[in-house]
């Protein structure tokens, strides 16, 4: 595939995986993405999964013709980006691998390299002409490795943007860019968003007309859409003016609190309302929709003094990635003894721009008048 005068796609596409890091799932696979870049010096950008090695490598030669490569550019370390770097040097013993120190750090952690290994430390800003175009080398640390580095490559003004504006699934399968690139976000880099924001910031400045992402579609066209959601999500703007209602259910008296909740927000005109069991729907698109959206519900039962544990679990997630700048609704439910609401807020007193609508709705066991009545009055607050 040619990206542009002098770029080639090498990369490949995986549909034996099912669990991406071993956690994420991928019905649609995923790609593995490297690059060729052809000019005066044949630079090859970052391998593949260790399975993929043979395609890749026939890739390349495809590519470039037989010709050996002058340079390998390593960008980030982690396995599925990283694991052919041996393979890739036994077979072309005279290249140079091109990285910063913490990436030769980790690199002998993974690898046995030859001790005669060529290798160009870079630093940040450095560059490195090779023909008619040059790259920079920008670093982006803990987006989401702190050896992560991105590189610009003018004149054709590429950016080789690493994990960055990556997303799900392989690039053989046609499906909606923004839903796979914002659960591919939120669950991989959404802690570090801070960091991110860094990497935007140094990337205001810069022309680009092509994206070229270690995972995903090579993005050409409406570069600023891609931009602005990559600067709402990391700086932790709702994305969408919405409820998301999760909520977990031991006997289905918290489910029916749920869902009436939802049918009195419908009722009153909120913009948009989603639902989900935390038991049965996938963890990391919960968590998506909770950043997606401005207002998030949380309806779950007191379970040994604490909430359910499925609750526990997506709590935690949204806590982990840094939620802040949205509005919490609570509805707990217990027998004896409610002590969920209590949970929750103790849960996020130290997330930042998070306020509680009122009132809280708390079920004796089922659903009475007064509980539908407290339901309808949190609608109102939240609509």
């Amino acid at each position: 595939m040619k990206i542009s005068d002098s770029v080639k796609y090498v990369g490949v596409n995986d549909h034996e995986v099912d669990l991406f890091e071993g956690q994420y799932d991928v019905p649609n696979g995923m790609a593995y993405n490297s690059y060729v870049i052809m000019d005066e010096k044949t630079v090859v950008m970052d391998t593949v999964d260790i399975n993929f090695k043979d395609e890749w490598l026939k890739n390349i030669e495809e590519v470039t013709g037989g010709k050996d490569p002058d340079y390998l550019v390593v960008s980030h370390m982690e396995p599925d980006h990283s694991a052919n770097i041996k393979n890739f040097v036994d077979k072309y013993p005279d290249v140079t691998v091109v990285g910063n120190a913490q990436t030769f750090n980790m690199m002998g952690q993974f690898f046995s390299l030859p001790a005669d290994m060529k290798k160009l430390v870079v630093k940040n800003g450095d560059t490195l002409k090779i023909g008619k175009n040059t790259l920079t080398f920008v670093f982006a640390p803990m987006v989401h490795w702190p050896e992560v580095m991105v590189e610009y490559m003018t004149p054709e003004n590429v950016l080789f943007s690493a994990d960055a504006f990556g997303k799900f699934g392989a690039l053989d399968v046609e499906e909606d860019w923004a839903c796979e690139a914002r659960r591919y976000y939120f669950g991989i880099v959404g802690k570090y968003g801070v960091q991110a924001q860094n990497l935007l910031k140094a990337a205001a400045g810069l022309k680009i007309d092509v994206i070229c992402p270690l995972h995903g579609p090579i993005l050409t066209e409406n570069l600023k859409y891609y931009l602005d959601l990559y600067d709402k999500w990391s700086s932790y703007t709702p994305e969408n003016e919405g409820i998301f209602i999760a909520y977990a259910s031991v006997y289905g008296n918290t489910r029916e609190a749920a869902e009436l909740l939802k049918f009195e927000l419908e009722e009153k005109g909120a913009p948009k309302v989603s639902i989900a069991d935390l038991a049965r729907d996938d963890m990391a698109e919960c968590v998506e929709d909770a950043f997606r959206y401005d207002r998030l519900v949380l309806a779950t039962p007191t379970y040994n003094g604490d909430v359910f544990p499925f609750m526990k679990t997506f709590i935690d997630g949204l806590l982990e990635r840094n939620y802040q700048k949205r509005k919490i609704g609570i509805i707990e439910n217990g027998t004896w003894a409610p002590m969920a609401a209590k949970v929750i807020k103790g849960m996020f007193e130290k997330s930042k721009d998070i306020t509680f609508a009122e009132p809280v709705v708390t079920i004796r066991s089922a659903l009475n008048d007064a509980s539908r009545k407290a339901i309808e009055d949190l609608a109102e607050a939240l609509k």
